[in-house]
């Protein structure tokens, strides 16, 4: 039987599971178009991170999903009154010759999670959680499960699903927490202000200079226009691979740039820094009225790169944000030198990897291992220098 005919088989109304879990049925979709109403109505507890939102996910499935041949395997668990609690967005595909769901936006989604009823979550027991995997496990296409990159709280909540056995992820996430009123002192040191002002002043001379977020279609599309004919240069010069050339990567960060919000923002927002000559530097991001997330970034080849536009574009979209009532901001996965003069704790976020099948059991374990150690070697200087330059002589 293929993935397909797998899912499309279990997609039915599922049994009550457990007097002590509050979990009444389970279905398992592969169309989102089945499960937006849900997914909707879920997101507007505020109970999942940006990088779960439909108008996010939907267009990478759409653009990217698709083209790697993941299926949607879509999740959702109900009451005994058929109120949903809970919405798993995940993808099936064969991973080391498995079959693996795992959540829906790849390496574009910093955080994943499930999509929750907030009063379900704030109580959520780990009988609810064992009632959701034996659903799982009972009608499942897959044999395992590879729940990665899962932040344990999100706002001012655990995250139930660290009830699961989980290990910590192999990176880690920067992250600045932003007091409300604070002053811009206690944000970014008057000391580094300085240095950034001194550069900035170089800058300041360029006719048209500025910073600004992106409004228009037309403002967002110039501008990636001109990110996606630099971020290969920048890439080429760290003897990165581009994954933005990868098929339809291309395709989905230009819909979900363009893709907008109630309120004027967008599902990803491009802030810029820029004259009326080019453009010096851009980061983009997901926000929700409370955390901005950073997603990609590149600047500008030319000689005015030798002042740190990205510094001082990363210092105006922490004011930015600052000033909108903001909590948080994180730099995405990775602990890049420049995300260290910014931030000085760490989100913590979780694997679990969680077998659904006689199959799934040696998979899991072997996904465990593998990012039980790629989590040593980023965390050890002497294996982590020793892995960059093995790296480096491969390629």
């Amino acid at each position: 039987m293929t993935i397909a005919a797998a899912i499309e088989s279990r997609t039915a109304e599922g049994t009550a599971w457990s007097t002590a879990s509050r979990i009444g049925s389970v279905d398992i979709l592969d169309n989102l178009s089945q499960a937006e109403k849900v997914w909707r109505g879920l997101e507007d507890q505020q109970f999942s991170t940006p990088y779960q939102r439909f108008d996010f996910l939907e267009p990478w499935q759409r653009q990217v999903g698709a083209r790697e041949e993941v299926l949607p395997f879509i999740v959702v668990a109900y009451d005994a009154e058929r109120r949903p609690l809970l919405l798993l967005p995940l993808a099936l595909g064969h991973k080391r010759g498995v079959r693996a769901a795992c959540f829906m936006g790849g390496k574009h989604a910093t955080f994943n999670m499930a999509l929750w009823d907030r009063d379900f979550a704030a109580s959520a027991t780990a009988a609810d959680i064992n009632a959701l995997m034996s659903a799982i496990r009972e009608r499942s296409a897959a044999d395992v499960m590879a729940l990665t990159q899962q932040p344990l709280r999100w706002r001012d909540l655990a995250n139930p699903m660290a009830l699961l056995p989980n290990q910590a992820s192999a990176n880690d996430c920067p992250l600045l927490t932003m007091v409300p009123s604070a002053a811009p002192a206690m944000l970014i040191g008057n000391s580094f202000r300085r240095r950034l002002k001194g550069k900035e002043r170089k800058l300041q001379t360029l006719s048209g200079y500025r910073h600004h977020v992106a409004t228009t279609d037309a403002e967002i599309g110039r501008l990636l226009d001109w990110y996606f004919a630099v971020k290969p240069l920048r890439m080429a010069e760290q003897k990165l691979p581009n994954v933005f050339a990868e098929p339809g990567v291309e395709d989905f960060i230009r819909g979900a740039c363009m893709a907008p919000l109630a309120g004027g923002s967008h599902v990803i927002d491009i802030h810029a820094l820029e004259c009326d000559k080019e453009v010096i530097a851009i980061f983009a991001g997901v926000a929700d009225g409370y955390r901005f997330s950073m997603m990609f970034n590149t600047y500008t080849v030319s000689d005015n790169s030798r002042y740190s536009p990205g510094l001082i574009l990363i210092r105006n979209i922490i004011d930015h944000y600052a000033g909108c009532g903001y909590r948080a901001l994180d730099f995405g996965i990775g602990s890049d030198d420049y995300k260290r003069l910014f931030c000085k704790s760490d989100e913590p976020i979780f694997d679990s990897f969680i077998p659904l099948s006689p199959r799934g059991k040696v998979a899991a374990a072997a996904m465990s291992g593998i990012n039980r150690a790629k989590h040593l070697v980023k965390h050890n200087q002497t294996l982590f220098h020793m892995a960059q330059k093995l790296r480096s002589a491969l390629r």
